[in-house]
């Protein structure tokens, strides 16, 4: 039986108030599936970029050893995060784990999460978390990677989402985000679904956090996904 394969981020499995089983039926990529009578393998973590989505692709066995050979449409739900401001660069950030000392490691996080929101603000974001170039580099990397082994495999694209809330007070890169990803699906020959209208719209409906969907959006998302992939 075809499934629906999703690599994304924690949108997919992040409800209004906190993060709760893949399996939930309110979730967009469940929703899609069931539209499209596909059971659902998903494929995410919290903060993925398009490299993350990347990684997942090639070094996670299960993926394309297990998921991909099943699977009857890929939805790449990856390529949003990357778009968000950050005042410090992103290799600084994620070195934090690395970090000897469990102390050390507190310290820096709780330090980077205090600093960010003021930072981001006053600079206005001079940074992606991901370069647009970096984000378009890895996002044709999966394509390929995936049309060498399943050239016919129905292949969608989930515009980068709009956002508001404190942590990231600049939405500097969106518009070009969004302009970005519409010409790479075109030229990719991948179906663009465009959520925009269906979440800004609603966003002070969603998550405290200004991210994170209501239950309404993950409905119309996973509609849309449906649709897009549908066609």
């Amino acid at each position: 039986m075809a499934h629906l394969l999703v690599i994304a981020d924690s949108l997919a499995f992040h409800g209004p108030e906190r993060a709760v089983p893949p399996s939930d039926p309110r979730l967009y990529p469940q929703i899609a599936g069931s539209r499209l009578g596909m059971p659902v393998n998903l494929v995410a973590r919290q903060g993925w970029t398009a490299r993350d989505g990347w990684w997942a692709l090639t070094k996670d066995p299960m993926v394309w050893g297990e998921y991909l050979p099943r699977a009857g449409a890929l939805l790449i739900g990856v390529g949003g995060m990357d778009q968000l401001p950050t005042p410090v660069p992103t290799w600084l950030r994620e070195s934090i784990p690395y970090l000897r000392h469990s102390r050390v490691r507190r310290t820096a996080r709780d330090a980077l999460r205090t600093a960010t929101p003021p930072l981001a603000k006053r600079v206005n974001g001079p940074f992606r978390t991901l370069p647009q170039a970096a984000t378009d580099r890895y996002l044709t990397r999966m394509v390929q990677a995936v049309r060498a082994l399943r050239p016919d495999l129905p292949i969608a694209l989930l515009s980068p989402p709009p956002w508001t809330g404190p942590y990231y007070p600049s939405t500097r890169w969106h518009a070009p985000a969004i302009s970005a990803a519409r010409a790479w699906a075109a030229r990719e020959r991948v179906a663009y679904v465009d959520i925009e209208p269906v979440v800004a719209p609603r966003l002070s409906t969603c998550n405290p956090d200004g991210m994170h969907w209501s239950w309404e959006v993950h409905g119309l998302v996973g509609e849309a996904v449906a649709e897009g992939l549908g066609a």
